[in-house]
């Protein structure tokens, strides 16, 4: 009988231990979790994110494609305020403002001064048709590219990149790993593995009301990828007075 009796304390005793554990469930929030789905377009995702897509939004509204990002239907490797920011540069921490000191000529005062042609060209380059989420890419493998390639997609802008997922390794085993997506600029086809800026995706598969969104990484690249092409641009283009 005391046996049975202890029996069944244990089995109690486990019982409510699990249903305190369900209780706690109820409250518990993974931290390691990302709402993928946002309920508004990618203009407003970009407008509600000033960090880090503040000097971004106010790219899309001078690049005159507001419209676009509220309404089609693409998907955007969006950089973040830091690659626009190195683009512009400092007359003494170098980029553009640099050089154009040097130069003689007018410096960015704001980004309004950039016309806007320029910032559609280089802008249209983080822009490509469809709406693809990570799955939707295939495999690409740095050091073995001869078997897991990636793709080459072609941008809004008709430039040229390779874009695929990583995958990574586990308890020694290769590709069962964490996956992550990775895009390449690739400045000439005729030379497809000859690359600037090979870049990482720190969150992706962001899902506004039209298209997806996919953060790139800090890479120390510059906006548009080819920073002597923006300088050249900029340079020929001239800017316009900020007074």
């Amino acid at each position: 009988m005391k046996r049975n009796m202890k029996a069944i304390l244990i089995v109690f005793a486990g019982l409510v231990i699990f249903l305190a554990g369900c209780k706690r469930d109820e409250y518990y929030i993974d931290g390691g979790k990302a709402q993928a789905d946002y309920p508004g377009s990618m203009m407003e995702y970009l407008e509600q994110k000033p960090v880090p897509f503040d000097t971004i939004a106010q790219i899309v509204k001078l690049a005159e494609m507001e419209d676009t990002f509220r309404n089609a239907d693409f998907t955007f490797f969006a950089p973040d305020d830091d690659v626009v920011k190195r683009t512009i540069g400092s007359l003494t921490n170098g980029g553009l403002n640099a050089d154009l000191y040097r130069l003689g000529r007018d410096t960015v005062r704001q980004l309004s001064d950039i016309s806007p042609v320029i910032w559609r060209k280089f802008l249209t380059r983080y822009m490509f048709a469809g709406i693809n989420r990570l799955k939707d890419y295939p495999q690409i493998d740095l050091g073995l590219q001869s078997q897991y390639p990636g793709q080459l997609y072609y941008s809004n802008s008709n430039d040229v990149f390779n874009i695929g997922v990583i995958y990574g390794d586990a308890n020694g085993v290769r590709y069962i790993g964490p996956r992550r997506l990775h895009i390449m600029y690739i400045p000439d086809i005729a030379s497809p593995t000859a690359t600037y800026s090979p870049t990482y995706i720190s969150s992706s598969d962001i899902k506004p009301r039209n298209g997806v969104v996919h953060t790139l990484a800090y890479s120390g690249s510059y906006f548009g990828y080819n920073y002597g092409e923006f300088f050249d641009d900029v340079y020929v283009t001239g800017l316009t007075s900020s007074n």
